[in-house]
């Protein structure tokens, strides 16, 4: 299944709350990938809060991008 990211919101201690065109609410923490490549740009909370949708996906200044695919697989479910 192709996942599709329909909204995402920035929150504190660098985690994003994502919502899925299958109407699944997520939180996807970005701290374990910080210190790797092009992600240690994100450190800059300024730059960190600024991730926009992107057709499918979340995107950040300068083309730094993570498959929905991913994003869907490695966050936890925000329970109501």
């Amino acid at each position: 299944m192709k996942w599709r990211v329909t909204r995402v919101e920035p929150l504190a201690d660098y985690k994003l709350k994502l919502n899925f065109e299958n109407a699944e609410e997520k939180i996807f923490d970005m701290k374990p990938y910080l210190d790797s490549g092009v992600f240690q740009k994100l450190k800059d909370e300024t730059k960190f809060r600024n991730v926009k949708i992107s057709f499918d996906t979340i995107e950040w200044e300068g083309n730094i991008d993570i498959e929905p695919e991913f994003l869907y697989k490695e966050s936890r479910s925000v329970h109501r």
